[in-house]
């Protein structure tokens, strides 16, 4: 059809957010004050993939860039007996250099770690690790920065023994804890009811690394620092909000620990949740961690338990056709997963947020493994125009690409070129690449550690928040776990389940042929 057509038409925009984005990256390059004592992070867990893959990368990353205080010393804690050169090998080839000084200053924080083995559940072991953090230093104030990087069934033993045994005596010590909070409303509050006793909700850092990418970052400066999105950032305005967290490949040889959780405690409860609070929230009294923690709070307050009428589940299957082995395998045929298993791989969720904002908009949640493509982004979608005299005009939709190619477009119809009075669809477009060229983009687990030395908690999880997430999940995840809710079936590589189509259909979504590319003239 006509306005189907797509205008080869990609204008080098600046919308008016661009100086708060510009201010934003150059805050990347030193983006926090030094602290002037000494600080000392301990890696819980070093000797696991999560501190091999991202914690100790990220620490790299914030010594190389001079983001970590002068006097900063990190100690690896693990059951494993590595030596120094153990520790060298297992991480040298997971610190990216850029150029000789580079590489020499890799060797110089290698040369720093430190390690020590010991047991996760005994005394001995943490007075063992208190006396070897006292014993590398004797500066007069000394700070404690503890990062559990361990699987959930350890954390009531780490963070007892923790607390009564490496606390620091003068400073601060905050400890930094990985998802999964729980896996359900009761067995959030058991733990939050452990740890509360044992540190105070300003010590306690949870971190959910979605709110340390860019992208989601820039959503308030995107909301409240320009005047043009406002006022339109409303039921009488907006038709429907997706967010979409699609994967192309499988659980990875991660098929034990997926299979106790599923898509929706591994990324919807968490990562996406955080992205649809953020779009929704009301305008908060500042920046500061609390008057942000608290908007997002209010809004999970008004969402109501999800129900299954209101979902599509599925579990991929091995697609025949497919051209690598992994794409020929199932889920169940994943190493450690039970051949019944009814856990899902994909879901499509339906929110509603009852209060004067966004009463009948309704909130859609799309998240899978072994999909077609990857890629994670927020989609406002606005209404049709009213009376369109150009006929069947396509809706306006403001995209926020946070992986790959962090990007903010802004679909627009503008007349074709020519003699034509017909509409064709194109974008707005401020892309990353394009606009800010090299400058660097710290990564989200960068940026969280950095945010946690500094004391700044804007961007980790509230123990309300957490309440109020597991609420909206816990009755359809005890459905699943029960095995009342069967996921449906859909091949590896395709786009799930045709129900999550008809779903999203159902609640006011308009899918158009137009797609957004990166590869513009000026990119290239």
């Amino acid at each position: 059809m006509s306005s189907q057509k797509v205008a080869v038409l990609h204008p080098a925009v600046s919308f008016s957010l661009t100086q708060t984005l510009v201010s934003q990256l150059n805050l990347c390059r030193n983006p926090f004050t030094k602290l002037q004592e000494q600080l000392i992070i301990t890696v819980l867990g070093a000797s696991g993939d999560l501190a091999k893959k991202l914690v100790y990368p990220a620490l790299w990353d914030a010594y190389r860039f001079d983001s970590l205080p002068e006097d900063t010393r990190i100690l690896g804690y693990a059951r494993s007996k590595l030596s120094h050169e153990d520790l060298v090998e297992r991480f040298k080839p997971q610190l990216k250099v850029n150029g000789d000084d580079d590489e020499k200053k890799r060797d110089s924080f290698l040369e720093s770690l430190d390690y020590i083995h010991g047991q996760y559940d005994e005394a001995k072991s943490f007075k063992k690790l208190n006396e070897h953090i006292e014993s590398m230093s004797q500066a007069k104030t000394v700070n404690r920065m503890f990062y559990i990087a361990l699987p959930p069934s350890v954390y009531k033993d780490v963070t007892e023994q923790l607390s009564n045994h490496c606390q620091a005596k003068s400073g601060f010590t905050r400890v930094v804890v990985e998802k999964p909070f729980g896996k359900d409303l009761e067995s959030y509050q058991d733990l939050n009811a452990h740890m509360s006793n044992l540190f105070a909700e300003d010590q306690i850092y949870r971190i959910d690394h979605y709110l340390g990418k860019e992208m989601v970052q820039n959503l308030l400066a995107l909301r409240f620092a320009n005047r043009v999105f406002e006022p339109s950032w409303n039921r009488h305005h907006v038709a429907c909000v997706m967010l979409t967290m699609k994967e192309d490949f499988g659980t990875q040889g991660r098929g034990g620990y997926f299979d106790e959780f599923g898509i929706i405690r591994d990324v919807m409860q968490n990562h996406l949740l955080q992205m649809l609070t953020l779009c929704a929230m009301e305008k908060p009294v500042s920046t500061g961690p609390d008057d942000i923690r608290d908007e997002k709070t209010k809004v999970l307050r008004c969402i109501k338990p999800l129900k299954i009428e209101d979902t599509v589940l599925g579990q991929f299957v091995g697609n025949p056709e497919g051209e690598s082995e992994e794409s020929r395998k199932g889920y169940t045929d994943e190493e450690d997963v039970p051949n019944d298993s009814n856990t899902p791989t994909f879901a499509t969720a339906v929110f509603h947020i009852e209060n004067d904002r966004w009463e009948g908009v309704p909130f859609i949640i799309r998240c899978g493994k072994a999909l077609n493509e990857k890629k994670a982004e927020l989609r406002v979608q606005f209404r049709s125009v009213p009376a369109d005299i150009f006929g069947n005009s396509t809706r306006n939709e403001l995209v926020l690409r946070v992986q790959p190619d962090e990007a903010i477009y802004l679909k627009v119809l503008v007349k074709e070129p020519g003699a034509s009075s017909e509409v064709a669809q194109t974008d707005l477009d401020l892309s990353y690449k394009c606009r800010f060229g090299e400058q660097r983009i710290p990564s989200a687990y960068e940026r969280l550690i950095v945010s946690a030395i500094k004391g700044n908690s804007a961007n980790f999880v509230r123990s309300d928040e957490l309440e109020q997430a597991w609420r909206i999940f816990t009755p359809i995840l005890h459905d699943i776990d029960a095995g009342k809710v069967k996921p449906k079936t859909y091949k590896f590589g395709s786009r799930g389940p045709s129900e999550a189509d008809d779903l999203v259909k159902k609640h006011n979504f308009s899918y158009a042929a137009y797609e957004w590319s990166q590869c513009h003239d000026q990119c290239k």
